[in-house]
């Protein structure tokens, strides 16, 4: 606020100096003129109060004035656009007391900025922000004043006082500000990224500093920038080649604007960025193809040695005593490839200068995400660990699991596909399984085949259980231990039942089932022994007619 209050002491005695123009000039009645006298009465009145006041009360004013100068600079700028001979002397007074106002306040500005540099050198660390504050507004308001200087030099060519050597003098000011402020911000941005570096790896004790020292390079950063884009604009009205300045404005704040779309500076653009491409391929090439090289040499290495670690473990959980499931196997197998690959990996990307810490943080930020979106599938995977460490079925088993028969032909943690006994594939997911009951038919190796056989009440009882016997003692592949269990077991409605219960290894238990089934039949027709079928006795009463 101090300097603006600067500001406004220079506002308040322009306006005592408007406040004195003759009487004559001011005689010609129209509503711009009648408004022109108006904002110098109240201009006038208000540098007298401004004058006998102090603190707040005096800021107020002095904001009241400076608003009151830009209303006046608005009527005078439509006063020369509505230009007549009877104006043009009241005009030209204005305008010349605006260019002497202009200059002297710029003077006033420049001076400011000069004991601000000072100030801010000299400033404690908990004062260097204020100091900072007030030189960056001092620096604004005297870029701010150039572009009014500008205005003012317009009007007076307009009124048809040119002054040549005074446009000139300003247009060379414009250009030297511009290479100063385009040669500060690159400065300051240097400054700025060397601080945040020191920011990442300062201690605890030194962080505090060092975010002070970073926030004022900051604050450097957008005052220059801010300063820069606002003399940009107004060289761009000067003609002025602002091509370099642009490209400068577009690599710091990475704004895309209508700029862009100039030749120059898209050529100022491409031919840097060529130049740096260039310059960093001939400094870094031999670094990064070393490094490239060592990449390389890594991840060869470790594919052997994947390779080799896959077979060693596939030999050592094929080991009998171990008693692994194919399924078991598979993962160990599996997981251990993939692992030594995966260390082989970060091993080569550390070694290109690829920091590893972000990397694993992001894998870990992943995972939780992923856990959320993929609820199903981690409960699939879950159900598949509890497959591999339970072992209810392996590879080749056939089972009854997921409300699906069939044999188990592959295995993930995810899914189990069994193919059914007729040749269809069937993909269930682990938590079908899991949760469902899981009925494994060959996981023992020797089973027993259940079978019943009928003969008629009239037939011979100890004949049938003689043929049965002999059937089943004569085939080769029922096993003589467990003893096998032929008894009559049921009087039916229709029949005597036999049940024959021999025992015979899982793999045989269809051909000894369709086998015994077959030369029962046989059998029983030449010992003359029935098979009855389900019979009805009907039964006809006849009814006399005359009762």
């Amino acid at each position: 606020m101090r300097v603006l209050a600067f500001l406004y002491v220079f506002i308040s005695s322009f306006c005592f100096a408007q406040a004195e123009t003759p009487q004559s000039q001011i005689e010609v009645v129209s509503p711009q003129i009648e408004k022109l006298n108006t904002l110098d009465n109240e201009i006038s009145k208000l540098a007298k109060e401004a004058s006998t006041m102090t603190g707040s009360a005096r800021d107020v004013v002095s904001l009241q004035l400076l608003n009151k100068n830009n209303d006046l600079r608005d009527v005078i700028e439509s006063l020369i656009s509505n230009r007549t001979e009877e104006t043009q002397p009241l005009l030209l007074t204005h305008v010349h007391q605006q260019v002497t106002f202009i200059s002297d306040a710029s003077a006033f500005f420049l001076k400011k900025i000069e004991e601000g540099e000072i100030t801010l050198d000299k400033a404690s660390s908990e004062e260097k922000l204020i100091a900072q504050k007030k030189l960056d507004e001092a620096r604004r308001f005297s870029t701010r004043l150039l572009g009014e200087q500008w205005v003012n030099y317009q009007w007076l060519k307009l009124l048809g006082e040119e002054s040549p050597e005074k446009v000139q003098a300003l247009i060379d000011d414009i250009d030297h500000r511009l290479e100063f402020m385009s040669a500060s911000l690159t400065f300051d941005s240097q400054q700025e990224e060397v601080l945040a570096k020191q920011l990442k790896s300062a201690s605890e004790g030194e962080k505090s500093s060092v975010q002070l020292l970073h926030l004022l390079a900051q604050r450097k950063v957008a005052s220059d920038t801010d300063s820069l884009q606002f003399l940009v604009q107004l060289a761009d009205k000067m003609k002025l080649d602002t091509a370099k300045y642009k490209q400068q404005l577009f690599e710091s704040t990475g704004n895309l604007t209508k700029d862009l779309l100039d030749a120059k500076v898209i050529m100022s653009i491409i031919a840097t960025w060529t130049s740096g491409i260039t310059l960093w391929i001939y400094q870094n090439a031999p670094q990064i193809l070393f490094k490239l090289l060592i990449f390389v040499a890594i991840i060869f290495v470790f594919r052997l040695l994947k390779k080799l670690t896959r077979k060693m473990v596939k030999r050592a959980v094929s080991s009998p005593n171990l008693k692994l499931s194919q399924l078991m196997q598979e993962f160990f197998i599996s997981m251990s490839g993939k692992g030594v690959f995966f260390i082989g990996l970060l091993i080569a990307l550390s070694q290109v200068g690829l920091n590893l810490a972000p990397i694993l943080t992001g894998f870990g930020v992943a995972g939780v995400i992923i856990g959320f979106a993929l609820q199903d599938t981690l409960s699939n995977f879950a159900s598949g660990m509890m497959l591999l460490i339970y072992r209810p079925f392996d590879v080749g088993d056939f089972v009854e699991a997921g409300s699906v028969s069939g044999k188990v032909s592959h295995m993930s943690l995810v899914n189990t596909t069994i193919k059914t006994f007729d040749n269809q594939i069937i993909i269930v997911p682990n938590s079908k399984i899991w949760g469902d009951i899981i009925k494994n038919v060959t996981h023992e190796r020797v089973r027993r085949v259940d079978m019943v056989f009928g003969i008629g009440y009239s037939d011979d009882i100890v004949l049938a259980e003689t043929v049965l016997n002999d059937i089943i003692d004569a085939h080769p592949m029922i096993l003589r231990q467990p003893e096998k269990t032929i008894k009559l077991h049921t009087l039916n409605t229709s029949s005597v039942d036999f049940i024959v219960r021999p025992w015979v290894k899982t793999e045989d238990y269809w051909d000894v089932y369709w086998d015994v089934t077959r030369e029962v039949k046989m059998r029983f027709d030449r010992e003359g022994l029935s098979i009855p079928f389900p019979q009805q006795d009907v039964h006809l009463h006849m009814v006399d007619k005359k009762t």
